[in-house]
């Protein structure tokens, strides 16, 4: 279903649905008393203004009936958001793709109270690209190559690279070192993750995640622990797949909030970052029919000059 309203400062218009009866007269009165409490002035405004809108593009007037729609679009007022203190990088572009290596802390899309401060959001303005939406996603806390779409009418394209597996990715970590695990390890087992649940949970039954750890190299960190650098291919794509399969094995991502024990909520430390690396993404382009493969020019701290 195609916003009527295009995307303004990187960011998508709202949709809302109107329901069909009710005790409203119009769709605005519904919509104030629905969000009366946030910014009833504000509400009005758009609606005065003509910002609102139904599929066709019609105008949702202060008097336009319940009934008249069952899908409006407007435009949120946002609040001011800090900057984030990381930068986004380009390491390709042409009309169809953009290929950026993601810090830690930026979140691929806007949810919660990441907005601006999104990586879709920030890409968008900085490349005057409103149609560019992400191809797959990266963990807040995750950094790397991560894919963009620029051209909807060859979206469809790269993304069933993704659905049909034809993506093969790899991820370093830094995590400490057990001497009784023999690698290359390959790690299977059944994870779910609820919408309510913030940690996804590996429970009895048919596998559907699978992770190949291959450790790389080690060194002594400054406190004396022995800290492992794994590569990681994941044969599958679920939530939290890498985090909780090194979790599984004792071996848990460096400056990991989440797996294996669940710390209380705190402020972002930029200098402790999860120490997990999206590190390369190949495929074979749909459109040229050549094999592409991107590298990540960043560096987890633990293991830093090491590619």
């Amino acid at each position: 279903m195609k916003s009527p309203l295009p995307v303004r400062d990187g960011v998508n218009a709202t949709r809302m649905r109107i329901p069909v009866e009710g005790p409203w007269t119009t769709a605005m009165e519904y919509v104030l008393d629905k969000f009366n409490h946030v910014d009833p002035v504000g509400i009005v405004d758009r609606f005065e203004r003509g910002e609102v809108k139904a599929l066709g593009g019609e105008i949702v007037t202060p008097s336009t009936p319940l009934r008249e729609h069952l899908f409006i679009w407007y435009y949120r007022e946002l609040p001011v958001e800090k900057r984030l203190p990381v930068e986004l990088s380009i390491l390709h572009q042409d009309e169809d793709l953009v290929v950026v290596d993601k810090p830690h802390f930026l979140p691929t899309t806007p949810g919660g109270m990441y907005v601006q401060e999104s990586s879709l959001v920030r890409l968008r303005v900085l490349l005057d690209l409103p149609d560019l939406v992400p191809i797959h996603r990266l963990d807040r806390m995750t950094a790397g190559v991560l894919l963009f779409s620029a051209n909807p009418e060859t979206r469809g394209k790269y993304q069933m690279l993704f659905e049909k597996r034809r993506i093969e990715k790899t991820y370093r970590a830094v995590a400490p070192v057990r001497s009784d695990l023999e690698f290359p390890l390959v790690v299977r087992s059944r994870m779910i993750k609820s919408r309510t649940y913030l940690l996804a949970q590996e429970i009895e039954g048919e596998p559907n995640a699978e992770t190949r750890i291959e450790l790389m190299d080690t060194r002594t960190s400054a406190s004396g622990q022995t800290l492992g650098l794994y590569d990681l291919q994941p044969h599958t794509g679920k939530t939290h797949q890498l985090r909780v399969h090194l979790a599984s094995q004792g071996i848990g991502i460096l400056n990991d909030p989440f797996y294996p024990v669940l710390h209380e909520q705190a402020p972002d430390d930029y200098t402790k970052p999860l120490q997990l690396l999206a590190h390369s993404i190949s495929f074979t382009d749909p459109l040229t029919r050549e094999p592409v493969k991107y590298f990540s020019e960043l560096e987890l701290s633990e293991f830093p000059d090491h590619k």
